[in-house]
């Protein structure tokens, strides 16, 4: 516990650092929230339990990635990571809609190819929040988020298909 505590630290002051002496990128604001809550998300789901086994997986055959892919104990999760710097607008969980789904089901199906055939798996969503005023972001952790359909042809398959 106290490793990860201390890898979390070393992060953060090397991001610090990079941040205050580097030139700044030409990346938008919303992109470096994006990347700041993929870290800190990163590192909230391994204090839960999660082992990590990728980190913004894309498949060659479909657009959109997978946030983070994960075992939470003998269950897959792909896990989209949703951040913002208010909750005044809309919640987070709530950019994950149809469209984003169908993708996500897309990139998922193509990384249970890698995987042993009875795998259980779900998608899950984190919504986390940099909120003026707050030294920590906040978590919500949306467990089995949505579902996905199957489609006929993949019956008796594990493969989710939106059609």
């Amino acid at each position: 516990m106290f490793a990860g505590r201390l890898t979390q630290a070393t992060l953060r002051a090397l991001d610090w650092l990079a941040a205050h002496t580097l030139t700044a990128e030409d990346m938008p604001a919303h992109q470096r929230t994006g990347q700041r809550g993929e870290e800190d998300a990163y590192f909230y789901l391994r204090r839960r339990g999660y082992t990590i086994i990728a980190r913004n997986y894309r498949s060659p055959n479909h657009r959109g990635e997978l946030d983070l892919v994960g075992w939470d104990r003998d269950v897959l999760c792909f896990i989209e990571v949703k951040t913002r710097t208010t909750r005044d607008v809309k919640p987070a969980e709530a950019a994950v809609d149809r469209h984003k789904q169908k993708e996500l089901s897309m990139v998922a199906r193509d990384f249970l190819h890698q995987m042993p055939p009875a795998c259980q798996w779900r998608f899950d969503v984190l919504a986390v929040y940099h909120e003026r005023g707050r030294s920590r972001p906040s978590f919500e952790l949306f467990q089995n988020a949505f579902s996905v359909s199957y489609n006929r042809k993949f019956a008796g398959s594990r493969f989710a298909d939106f059609s």
